[in-house]
């Protein structure tokens, strides 16, 4: 039966595809097929030649900005499809030479030994949904690029402002500041301007996010994470929408693992060595669990917001919010009172955080989202 498998590689790029194909069995020859146009009709007239005599196909490529169209459209033609992580795939150390039609071959070959690792490919919802948040995510960065502008001409002035900034009183300061040179009020008001449509542009796509929340699919999920502290919609939303169906991951380690959450090791025989994080996966994913890790530093307790995120949710998904909550704001304390950097102790913190999430998004993959509160 393996002599009827033939594996594709295909180096995708925007205008074009290289393809490679290698004959199944262990000793099948790999050549190049040449170059087809990136469009479905071309990928179809491959798959149809290709697949002639009843052949199975086996298609790959690297995940990349073109996205998952290539996989759908082959997935609906019945042929099987996976989209590679770039990052971990093999590589030769003496291996200095990258050409497309070397990629597309290494794929094919490296397919049919079975040693590539596939990503988990999203549905076009969670796609459309996951656009949305980092949409969100670069509203956010651009907000805070031009507040970091604005302050730093401010500085070039000299005005400084010694309470918290971007409160209703620092803009009154703002709008009471006076310069030598006429042409600094209209920087300063360009400035002002562009503040304001970077918060208009968040606040819209926040709004969006909240409203087209309760039709997705993963909805459940998301509402099982804010029952954590420092999981609010926005928070959660994102959350899931990087990373998907936590119940997809087989126990809390295997999600710690794919953030990137865990310490590097270089062991040999007797020696153990550790050291940072790896710092793998989604890092849009690890940075917001970091940000949320920062909360834990204040002592347990329920908030009257984080009480009204919890009122719909079953019993048991509550009590492990607040588990998690016991255990990691003393366990920041503990951390913090032994002199380890803030740094190191909030990554400690998100790891387990990330642990206590997969609880209840699992529970409440389940169906017990549905069960008595």
């Amino acid at each position: 039966m393996g002599d009827r498998i033939t594996y594709v590689g295909l180096d995708v790029h925007k205008e074009g595809i290289v393809v490679a194909v290698a004959e199944g069995g262990d000793r099948g020859e790999v050549r190049e097929y040449g170059r087809i146009a990136n469009t479905p009709a071309a990928l179809r007239r491959l798959a149809g030649k290709l697949g002639q005599q009843g052949v199975e196909l086996r298609f790959c490529y690297e995940a990349g900005p073109c996205g998952y169209g290539i996989q759908r459209q082959l997935s609906v033609l019945g042929h099987q499809c996976i989209v590679v992580a770039p990052s971990l795939i093999p590589k030769r150390p003496g291996d200095r030479v990258k050409t497309d039609r070397r990629d597309a071959a290494s794929l094919a070959k490296l397919h049919r030994a079975g040693e590539l690792t596939a990503v988990w490919v999203p549905d076009p919802g969670h796609e459309a949904m996951r656009d949305l948040v980092r949409a969100r995510l670069d509203a956010v960065r651009a907000l805070r690029r031009v507040r970091q502008q604005l302050s730093g001409f401010l500085l070039r002035q000299g005005c400084h402002y010694g309470r918290p900034a971007w409160t209703k009183l620092h803009r009154r300061w703002l709008a009471g500041l006076k310069f030598e040179q006429a042409v600094h009020h209209i920087v300063l008001e360009d400035y002002i301007e562009a503040v304001e449509a970077a918060e208009a542009r968040r606040d819209r796509l926040t709004a969006q996010i909240a409203a087209l929340l309760p039709d997705w699919t993963l909805a459940p999920i998301v509402a099982s994470l804010q029952t954590m502290r420092g999981m609010a919609l926005v928070n959660a939303a994102t959350l899931i929408a990087e990373l998907g169906d936590l119940s997809r991951f087989a126990n809390p380690r295997q999600l710690m693992a794919y953030l990137g959450l865990v310490p590097s090791e270089h062991s040999s025989g007797a020696s153990v060595k550790r050291g940072g994080l790896t710092k793998a996966g989604n890092s849009a994913a690890r940075q917001l669990l970091i940000e949320a890790a920062w909360t834990y530093r204040f002592p347990a307790r329920v908030s009257r917001e984080l009480r009204l995120r919890q009122e719909e949710q079953p019993r048991p998904i509550r009590e492990i919010a607040w588990k998690a909550q016991l255990r990691l704001c003393a366990r920041y304390r503990k951390l913090a009172r032994s002199g380890k950097p803030a740094n190191v102790v909030t990554a400690a913190i998100a790891r387990e955080l990330a642990g206590f999430g997969h609880r209840p998004a699992c529970a409440a993959g389940s169906g017990l989202i549905a069960g008595n509160p």
